[in-house]
């Protein structure tokens, strides 16, 4: 036989107790508060009825008034028995967290801080008027019977449980509202918003990376892709462990360094021949012991290969030449050809470290002729 709802268990069990009609099972309901713990509203009260009547679980006490509205039921000795054993399996089964609130969290990211936590603080203010209208029925009730206040006792520790919930991830949005978040764009905007019109010169300090190393066509070897999951794991993992230590910062964009026996393959795009190390930036406050940690939160997600060989690296370029490229990454060349034979031999320049590309779009997107891209070379003199 087919499990009873949790709205036909509660009018079964209602009946169960005293045969009564449809107006009296909307008035006990209302009296009990049962709206507060079950989705029972009075116009499905009769289709309800009419459901466990089809199934054989409750029948008319007697013969049929003029109105429906004033037909009494009671249960039949399988309604009975299915209304024991449905009672049974919910006191001893915990039931599976459905709350819609857990959907909206999960969808929250699409909205700004602000809203979030003014969502929240609505929630709280509807939570409180619902507990209040739950110990008003309580107490025009008393005094109880143990299972009536067994039922009260539950359903105001759950209210009071989610106000408690709800106040406190306010709270939490409130201060990171609040906290100075950390962007490398932003607080070092000669290194990641050069000039798209011609080469300039810049001294890059020594900053410290996640990085993973690799070999082969970025578009095409499975490394790549692993090496790029591997990174935005561990930089969010140890965002969100900041956080919780009151600092923030925005995980920085991808990077990359490109290297090659022969630099002419950057301009023939002979990109099989490229060996390269991914990177994203880390803010100084984070140590080796974080990223070791966040590393190990996020191998437990994910059986990523890419994250045993994630490391930190510390990267001093110096002097270095850079553009801001504006269109598809195959057509770099020509400004690459510039800078290394043009450029280069004009200031008397000589290569000083690995081609060094910082994506500043999401490739999946911006259109290929609107993408941005910091490209990047460490000089010496020749």
């Amino acid at each position: 036989m087919d499990a009873l709802t949790d709205a036909e268990l509660t009018v079964l069990g209602l009946l169960a107790e005293t045969p009564r009609h449809g107006y009296e099972l909307e008035r006990v309901i209302e009296e009990r508060g049962v709206r507060s713990w079950t989705a029972l509203g009075f116009s499905s009260i009769y289709y309800v009825v009419d459901r466990l009547a089809k199934r054989g679980l409750v029948e008319p006490a007697g013969p049929r008034g003029p109105g429906k509205s004033r037909v009494v039921y009671r249960p039949t000795p399988a309604g009975l028995d299915q209304c024991a054993a449905a009672t049974r399996e919910a006191l001893a089964r915990p039931a599976p967290v459905r709350s819609r609130v857990l959907v909206g969290m999960a969808n929250s990211s699409g909205l700004p801080d602000a809203e979030v936590a003014a969502a929240l603080t609505e929630r709280r203010s509807h939570l409180r008027e619902r507990l209040a209208e739950v110990r008003a029925a309580r107490a025009a009730q008393e005094p109880l019977p143990t299972a009536a206040r067994a039922v009260f006792d539950y359903s105001e520790a759950l209210l009071a449980a989610e106000i408690a919930w709800t106040e406190t991830t306010t709270a939490a949005y409130e201060q990171e509202r609040s906290m100075d978040k950390y962007d490398v764009k932003q607080a070092r905007k000669d290194l990641y918003a050069p000039s798209a019109k011609d080469f300039g010169i810049v001294d890059v300090p020594e900053l410290r990376y996640l990085a993973v190393d690799g070999h082969g066509d970025p578009n095409t070897a499975p490394a790549y892709t692993q090496a790029v999951e591997a990174l935005y794991a561990t930089a969010y993992a140890l965002k969100f462990a900041s956080k919780t230590l009151g600092r923030d910062f925005t995980v920085g964009p991808l990077e990359g360094l490109w290297r090659a026996d022969d630099p002419a393959v950057f301009l023939t795009r002979a990109k099989a021949d490229w060996d390269w190390t991914m990177l994203v930036s880390l803010p100084e406050w984070i140590t080796d012991i974080q990223v070791e940690t966040a590393v190990a939160h996020a191998a437990k997600k994910q059986g990523n290969p890419a994250l045993a060989a994630l490391r930190v690296l510390t990267l001093h370029e110096g002097t270095s030449v850079q553009i801001l490229h504006i269109g598809s990454y195959d057509d770099e060349a020509p400004v690459l050809d510039r800078l290394h034979n043009a450029y280069m031999p004009e200031h008397g320049l000589a290569f000083n470290g690995d081609h060094h590309e910082i994506y500043l779009s999401d490739p999946r997107r911006t259109d290929p002729s609107r993408l941005k891209t910091v490209l990047r070379q460490p000089v010496k003199p020749a």
